[in-house]
Parts: structure tokens; C-alpha cells; sequence
């Protein structure tokens, strides 16, 4: 029995927690989201938590309202997804989206909870900073991003960090694989959200279309596991079946392959270093018959390059890219810019004068400072 708090409960990512919470029994001690009303009622009728909170202060006097009844408590504001981050449990889950999701994390560390961690945001803005915090605090940060899960399963099996030669980050390829450079300039915001594979949220959809997410997704990794850029790869891999891989120094390779689904990675980010039975539906590689995998166009894709870049950069040139990312991904999807400026406004902004990122005010500064520098290329 384990004792949760789910931070974004009621997204993509939250809901598929409280699946896992449902099937296995699992408490959950306080819910916390954006605005979503109806379904956070729900919720908190169903696993009755000590308090649930609502960053939007409207829709928590609504919640207040709705759940008069159950005398179930409704925080509001960032103080109040700062306390759910902070109630005495076993694991906190920040599905919280964007750079909103770093202050909950640091709140959480300050707490001595760990970490589930599905917001990529926290590693990428907040890098060394938010590792070195949580060790001074003796917290876990574990992977719920499918990708760095199975990187953290097969090191799990290996055990031994020193031996890893190279981390290799699978990558559905989105929408547009396959698309050149000059198709790609005339693709809509419809387009990009039809994902042929993942059931996610618009801007993680749109960073998929794009290949940012794969850039995050190196910022991450190599922060997570204390591994050179130089020793991270991307390869397309279109069926999702190979989560990622990990190469050893005697060249094996070892992969964590399942159907595609985040209950597995969020159920043993929840239950690590035990596995319990499970409700997402076993492998059948029968089935399947074949894998495929591609390289990574770089030319019709550069977002990936850009976050290296940044990355070898330092200072807070990652906590940039992110927010300039957000930016951009925000005016396409309002059709303010084309598909392919989206990565342009991002090495721009990448390229700003930064500050040293000695702590996190700085991080926020940043944050801050590159949101208007995008806004103002947008």
C-alpha cells in the first residue's frame, strides 16, 4: 500500500495514475490541478483525498461548491498545488505541465517525498540544480516518461552506471516522418495533433511533431543518469514497441519493450523496484511480426540539435529552449506562426545572453526573460 499525491490529475498522464492507483489499491492523500472542474469532482468522490487543490482560483470556489457535501478541503492558487506537492505521502506524481510543474518538484523535495516524475520541464529548466536537491535531501526522482523508465528498467537490471556506453532514445517519429524540410513548411496545427501512436496532450503532441521532445527528452537523460549528450541517440522507432535501449561497454545492448501504453511506466515509476500485475494488455511479439528503425532527419527535424546545443551551452540555456518552446508551440497551435518557425524562434532565443543558473532564481529569471523574447520574435 502506497500513499499518493497527483499533481495534474486531471490530464493525460494524472488519469492513467489513478488507473493504477485504482487497480492496485493505492491511496490517494491529495489531488491537484489546472481548472478542470468536473473531472476533479470526480475524482476526489471517487478516492476521497484529504484535500484536493485547483491552481485557478475560479474553478476552486466552483469545486468548493461542488463538493460541499463530502467536506473534502479545496486549496487554491499555486500555494495550494504547493501543499498537495508537500503532504506527508510515499511518492508525489508531478504530471503538472510546463515550467508551472519545477516549484512543485522543489516543494516536494524540501518535503522528503519522491518524485514520479512526468514533467519533463523540471529536469530541463531545472537540470543539476533539481538532482543535486534532491540528493542533499535524500529523495528519488524516478522516470514516468516512457523512454527514461525503460532506460531506468535496464539499468536496474544492469546495475552498474559506470559501464554505460550509450543511451538510445526511441522516437515514434510523429506525424511527419518522412516529411522533407519544404513539406513541412504548409502543415497545419490539425495535422500535427494526429498522432499516429501516443493519446497525449496538445503540447506534448505538437513537441512530438516537431522532434522537441526528443531534445527534452536528451536534456532529461542526461541529467537523470549522469550521461554525456555525446553518449545519447535518437533513432525512430514508428511501432513504439522499443521504449529505449542501453548500450554497455562490451557492446549489449539491453531495451524494455512493451505495448505502448503510460500505465506501465507511471504502475513501476509507483511500485519500483517491485512489479505488480497489471491491467495494460501483455506483449504479443507473434503478433507484431516486425520492428523498424530509422535514423533521425535532422535537416527537417533541427528542434533535437537545438536542445543540444543548448545543453553544451550550460548556464540556463535549457531552461530557454523550454520556454521559448512554449512560446512557439503556443502561437502555432493559435496560428500566429507556421510549423516550421516553431524551431527558429527557439535558437534564437536559445542564443539570448543568459545568467550563470547558479540557483533557481535565476532559472525563473530566465524563464521569464526568454517567454518575452519569443513572444516578441513571434
Amino acid at each position: 500500500m502506497k500513499r499518493l499525491s497527483i499533481l495534474g490529475s486531471t490530464g493525460s498522464i494524472g488519469t492513467q495514475a489513478l488507473d493504477v492507483c485504482r487497480n492496485l489499491g493505492f491511496e490517494v492523500v491529495a489531488l491537484a490541478a489546472g481548472s478542470n472542474v468536473d473531472v476533479i469532482e470526480k475524482q476526489a468522490r471517487e478516492f476521497k483525498p484529504r484535500f484536493v487543490a485547483m491552481y485557478d482560483e475560479a474553478a476552486a470556489k466552483r469545486l468548493s461548491i461542488a463538493l460541499s457535501d463530502t467536506g473534502i478541503p479545496v486549496l487554491s492558487g499555486e500555494e495550494g498545488v504547493l501543499e498537495a506537492a508537500s503532504v506527508d505521502c510515499d511518492v508525489v506524481l508531478n504530471a503538472v505541465t510546463g515550467i508551472a510543474g519545477l516549484r512543485p518538484t522543489i516543494a516536494a523535495i524540501e518535503a522528503g517525498n519522491d518524485i514520479a516524475l512526468a514533467n519533463k520541464e523540471t529536469l530541463v529548466a531545472g537540470g543539476k540544480r533539481v538532482m543535486d536537491y534532491a540528493a542533499e535531501h535524500n529523495v528519488k526522482i524516478l522516470p514516468v516518461d516512457s523512454e527514461h523508465s525503460a532506460i531506468f528498467q535496464c539499468l536496474q537490471a544492469k546495475g552498474d552506471y559506470s559501464r554505460i556506453k550509450r543511451l538510445i532514445l526511441t522516437a515514434s517519429g510523429g506525424p511527419f516522418f518522412g516529411k522533407t524540410a519544404d513539406e513541412l513548411v504548409k502543415v497545419t496545427a490539425a495535422d500535427a495533433l494526429n498522432h499516429p501512436t501516443w493519446n497525449m496532450g496538445r503540447k506534448v503532441t505538437i513537441d512530438s511533431a516537431t522532434m522537441a521532445n526528443k531534445g527534452l527528452e536528451i536534456i532529461e537523460a542526461a541529467h537523470l543518469f549522469g550521461v554525456s549528450q555525446n553518449n545519447i541517440d535518437v533513432v525512430i522507432h514508428r511501432e513504439s514497441i522499443v521504449h529505449s535501449l542501453v548500450e554497455f561497454t562490451d557492446n549489449s545492448v539491453l531495451a524494455q519493450l512493451g505495448v505502448p501504453d503510460m500505465r506501465t511506466p507511471i504502475q513501476y515509476a509507483l511500485t519500483t523496484p517491485e512489479r505488480c500485475e497489471s491491467i495494460v494488455e501483455p506483449l504479443d511479439l507473434a503478433k507484431i511480426c516486425t520492428l523498424h528503425f530509422y535514423a533521425q532527419d535532422n535537416e527537417a527535424f533541427p528542434s533535437t540539435n537545438i536542445a543540444r546545443y543548448a545543453l553544451s551551452i550550460g548556464k540556463t540555456a535549457t531552461a530557454a529552449f523550454n520556454a521559448a518552446d512554449e512560446i512557439a508551440v503556443a502561437a502555432f497551435l493559435d496560428g500566429k506562426i507556421g510549423f516550421t518557425d516553431i524551431p527558429k524562434i527557439v535558437e534564437k532565443t536559445v542564443e539570448m545572453p543568459l545568467p550563470a543558473g547558479d540557483s533557481f532564481d535565476e532559472v525563473f529569471e530566465t524563464d521569464r526573460e526568454a517567454r518575452k523574447f519569443a513572444a516578441s520574435l513571434v
